[in-house]
């Protein structure tokens, strides 16, 4: 299956979860890639196919889960590094600049990483999803600094977009010592 399309939804409920989960699944040919209750007490699933299908399981899955939507995506030609920063599995080359994104929910932050790595020169560090975050999420990038610059930018404004921007920072030569407690 190609998945250069991924959607998300994250809900309020973990039944609801589970539910919606199904449906999206039975809406149409996709691959779950992550589905699992995260902090605090919210259910995440995220799945991958191409565009039309990702679309229609979303929007069933969006139907089935009424009120205990949070939010949710659909993202087209989905950045390849996304992926392996969501895994933690990201290898980083350089470190010159080191910004950080950090979002209300899970659905808007991976957003922004994806519009961050596609606006400028940057490599994905790390997405942490709602883990040990009391429901939050965040993603680290590095790069130039003024590359850092331009994709802290795009990113927050498209979370910002959605009122769940919590903050933004990017630090130019950042002690080598914060990339340890990065990954």
């Amino acid at each position: 299956m190609t998945k250069n399309s991924i959607g998300l939804i994250e809900l309020g409920s973990i039944a609801a979860g589970f539910e919606v989960a199904d449906a999206m699944l039975k809406a149409a040919d996709v691959e779950i890639l992550l589905a699992r209750s995260i902090c605090s007490g919210k259910y995440m699933v995220l799945i991958g196919g191409d565009v039309a299908a990702v679309k229609a399981s979303v929007d069933a899955g969006t139907a089935i889960g009424r009120g205990c939507v949070i939010d949710t995506f659909v993202i087209p030609n989905v950045h390849e590094s996304v992926f392996p920063a969501i895994s933690g599995a990201s290898k980083v080359d350089r470190f010159n600049a080191m910004g950080i994104i950090e979002s209300f929910s899970v659905a808007s932050l991976i957003e922004a990483a994806d519009a961050a790595v596609k606006a400028a020169a940057v490599e994905l560090i790390e997405i942490r999803l709602a883990m040990a975050l009391g429901g939050k999420a965040f993603c680290t990038m590095t790069g130039d600094v003024a590359a850092v610059r331009s994709a802290v930018d795009a990113g927050a404004a498209v979370v910002a977009e959605k009122g769940l921007l919590v903050n933004k920072v990017v630090i130019p030569s950042p002690r080598k010592e914060l990339l340890s407690e990065v990954i």
